[in-house]
């Protein structure tokens, strides 16, 4: 086992990758390394404010990462899956050292398989026959059906839902509390908006929103 884990990201997804950290090993402390701390760029003042409050070290931009890697473990907290594409590309392409994470309150179904790097939230349900590709975020409450695919660098944010036999491409963004409906392709680097309701397939680079979703 490592010796640690460390979230990239300071603002608000990278604290929700910390409260599942935390929570994984309050319920089982042997279940991951311990938390060592934030590594970020350009963190603003209101978020080390927030780290600090929580006891959580800042440890310094990115490129340091170096210094702890081969000893440690990383999950990416920055919620925009194109950042955080950038991020891995420049850091670890491979994704060797990226921890996968699910919150104890989280369900995952049978013949299930989860990528490295995926964070699941509290109070998620997915459904059996999923595949998560790496890095994808699975925000809180949030539903993905059975036989659903989802691609690398994949955001569903809170309460959204993702239907059976869905294929969401890569570094898609799914809004809040949105739907997609059974079966339908979501092209990569599409952007589905807060509560639209999908209703047909979206190619590559498309932003839809609305109820249905145009």
């Amino acid at each position: 086992m490592a010796d640690g884990t460390v979230v990239f990201g300071a603002s608000g997804f990278g604290r929700e990758a910390i409260d599942v950290i935390l929570d994984i090993r309050a319920a089982d402390p042997m279940a991951l390394p311990p938390l060592l701390g934030v590594m970020d760029d350009r963190p603003n003042g209101r978020s080390l404010e927030k780290l600090a409050g929580i006891g959580v070290p800042y440890l310094g931009p990115i490129a340091r990462w170096s210094e702890y890697q081969g000893s440690a473990h990383y999950v990416v907290g920055i919620g925009d899956p194109r950042t955080r594409y950038d991020v891995v590309s420049r850091t670890d392409p491979s994704s060797e050292s990226a921890a996968t994470i699910v919150h104890p309150s989280a369900t995952v179904g049978h013949a299930t398989h989860l990528g490295r790097g995926v964070i699941v939230c509290a109070g998620v349900q997915i459904s059996n026959n999923v595949t998560l590709g790496e890095h994808v975020h699975i925000n809180p409450n949030a539903t993905v059906g059975h036989d659903a695919r989802l691609l690398d660098f994949v955001s569903i944010n809170p309460g959204a839902v993702i239907s059976g036999d869905c294929l969401i491409g890569d570094r898609v963004l799914v809004g809040a509390n949105a739907t997609v409906l059974q079966g339908l392709e979501i092209g990569a680097e599409a952007i589905v908006g807060a509560a639209a309701c999908v209703v047909r397939d979206v190619s590559a680079g498309r932003t839809v929103k609305g109820v249905p979703a145009v």
